[in-house]
């Protein structure tokens, strides 16, 4: 193995909106399109981006100004998926220092793979448009679970399919949730900083082991890591 990496790392698995890739692209333009489409003006890129990693409900209200409970929300909730749908992969971008870090995975013979709470009908044309290389080892998603993060079953299906113990693994995300399903799975984690974070977030009290502020420092942070 490469002595670049801590002897005991096995395998590192990545959140996938706001950690592996730059999705907020796509999100923007979903939610600037939905509130032409309802004749409101456009949003902030700023304000959509910190709320990608909350999922679609999330995105929607704030793209609507609804609730959950409105009895419209899961018509606009379908159509904010259809649109999505439409332009999945046009306009994502791996994050910088992420192809770089692969490579060095690759060529230490170490693992890895994607923890995500996109469903799979839309995580895998994804990861299948970005054509990594090499591919992942392990998807998980939802629909694979009975549980989603920060539970840690998605998380230890991850590391069944890698045929790596938790505690040989680290998970990077960009959620307190994502640290949370990591520490609760046992393994190290990484905090994405550079990813979508609330405005009044602090990154530092999620009880990450360690916090990127760029995908570049990943590399050096998982290099360091279990000391």
């Amino acid at each position: 193995m490469n002595s670049l990496f801590p002897p005991r790392l096995q395998a590192v698995i990545f959140d996938l909106d706001g950690t592996l890739l730059d999705t907020a692209p796509e999100f923007v333009a979903v939610v600037q399109q939905l509130r032409s489409e309802h004749d409101l003006g456009p949003l902030p890129e700023a304000q959509i981006r910190a709320h990608v990693s909350d999922g679609a409900r999330a995105m929607v209200a704030l793209a609507l100004d609804i609730t959950p409970e409105d009895e419209l929300f899961e018509s606009r909730r379908l159509r904010f998926l259809d649109i999505y749908q439409g332009m999945l992969g046009s306009a994502t971008l791996v994050y910088q220092g992420i192809t770089e870090l692969l490579a060095e995975l690759q060529s230490a013979d170490i693992r890895w793979g994607i923890s995500t709470n996109k469903p799979s009908y839309l995580t895998d044309p994804l990861i299948q448009a970005m054509d990594f290389s090499p591919p992942p080892g392990s998807i998980v998603c939802p629909d694979h679970v009975s549980q989603r993060k920060p539970h840690p079953e998605p998380l230890l299906l991850n590391c069944l399919q890698l045929e790596c113990p938790p505690h040989a693994a680290i998970y990077i995300g960009d959620h307190l949730r994502d640290i949370q399903a990591g520490r609760n799975a046992g393994m190290y984690t990484i905090a994405a900083a550079y990813g979508y974070i609330h405005q009044d977030d602090d990154v530092s009290d999620w009880g990450a082991d360690a916090v990127a502020q760029s995908g570049d420092e990943l590399l050096e942070l998982i290099a360091g890591a279990f000391k």
